[in-house]
């Protein structure tokens, strides 16, 4: 399971006086939910909301999970965050890639959502090719973590 990873990964980083982020409130969410409709015109899936309540965004060994976006924190995060709009928007400059929910990324994937399909997908970065297909957020934030860890 994911919690398992994170933690291997809170002790890493604690072994370096580092702390990652704490989870998001239920005021940033909602923003963030908000914001998200408006700006992207897509809709959190709620198994990465429920991340977020654990831990608003990850860096870690050049995997990115990405948090809520700066503007809309009520609280400094013990980590830099890389905003999940800001990056969307990037990445959506390229019209194929508008029907991903691009919620992290490494040196050679992205992790998205596929609105249409309602699935989530590791993507080769930079082309774009479907690699792995998911049946849960669970299942792709395990990967992502497990690989942080190699």
């Amino acid at each position: 399971m994911w919690n398992i990873k994170l933690e291997e990964i809170i002790e890493e980083k604690n072994l370096y006086g580092e702390q990652v982020n704490t989870g998001a409130s239920e005021a940033e969410l909602e923003k963030f939910k908000k914001n998200v409709k408006e700006e992207l015109q897509k809709k959190l899936p709620s198994e990465y909301i429920n991340v977020l309540k654990v831990i608003n965004g990850l860096e870690f060994n050049g995997f990115i999970l990405y948090g809520i976006d700066k503007v809309l924190l009520e609280k400094k995060p013990n980590q830099h965050i890389n905003g999940l709009i800001s990056f969307n928007q990037i990445w959506y400059e390229n019209e194929d890639q508008k029907k991903y929910l691009f919620l992290g990324e490494s040196n050679i994937s992205w992790y998205v959502y596929d609105t249409n399909k309602e699935q989530y997908i590791e993507l080769d970065n930079p082309s774009g090719r479907e690699m792995v297909e998911f049946k849960k957020f669970d299942e792709m934030l395990e990967k992502l973590l497990s690989d942080s860890l190699l």
